[in-house]
């Protein structure tokens, strides 16, 4: 697949009408969509990146880099406003084939309103299809709830417990969904089970797609999934 763009910070340029937000971050042609909230609950104020500055971050980071999601990480110092769209700019994690963002990317006070939601929603859907990640990782139980109902048909009958859905493959309509348990909320093991839930995707055929070029004129493959 050809790069659309090599920005790792907000790479597709999204401008929210708020004075500070965290937006995408990552590999723009990734496999793994690893999505979060807000930054009220998930972090990234400062560094402008999700998931970070948190006290749990440094335990969710290094289980996706257990699980072969990212290479490595280093929050580094915080960046400033001009930095969030630095392409320049120092990379704290090391993602390759995966991107980072959240339902509500802005920095609200408090927790977001649902109309503040909804507002948010359309740069979150655009972000999530221009992306066509193959693996939507949604991280605690917004994300996961919005994730089921919006991108799958699983959503009424699936009971949103987080524990037992913590790591465990679900399937979408043309996604694969494995959810993970709020890291605020991780107690002993919930590490180890999400990077050994996802070395055991990643050595699986997790993109599940089928070549139908056979069936039209010309020698190009055409993946459908």
């Amino acid at each position: 697949m050809q790069n659309v763009t090599d920005r790792t910070r907000n790479p597709f340029g999204m401008r929210p009408d708020c004075e500070s937000f965290v937006p995408g971050y990552g590999d723009a042609n990734a496999d793994f969509h690893v999505i979060g909230d807000h930054p009220g609950a998930h972090g990234g104020a400062d560094a402008g990146v999700p998931f970070t500055g948190e006290p749990w971050s440094d335990a969710f980071l290094s289980a996706l880099v257990d699980g072969g999601l990212i290479a490595g990480f280093d929050e580094g110092p915080a960046a400033d406003d001009d930095l969030i769209d630095d392409a320049r700019a120092a990379d704290p994690i090391a993602a390759d084939r995966t991107f980072f963002s959240y339902l509500h990317m802005c920095v609200a006070d408090g927790v977001p309103d649902e109309a503040a939601y909804d507002d948010m929603e359309r740069f979150f859907d655009a972000e999530l299809r221009a992306i066509a990640a193959h693996v939507l990782l949604p991280v605690g139980a917004r994300a996961t709830d919005h994730v089921l109902r919006e991108y799958t048909s699983r959503a009424h009958k699936t009971e949103l417990d987080m524990d037992a859905l913590h790591a465990e493959e679900l399937l979408g309509s043309g996604w694969l969904v494995l959810p993970i348990k709020d890291p605020a909320e991780w107690v002993a093991g919930d590490g180890d089970r999400l990077a050994d839930a996802l070395r055991e995707l990643r050595s699986t055929d997790f993109r599940r797609e089928s070549d139908l070029g056979r069936f039209i004129a010309g020698s190009d493959p055409y993946f459908v999934r």
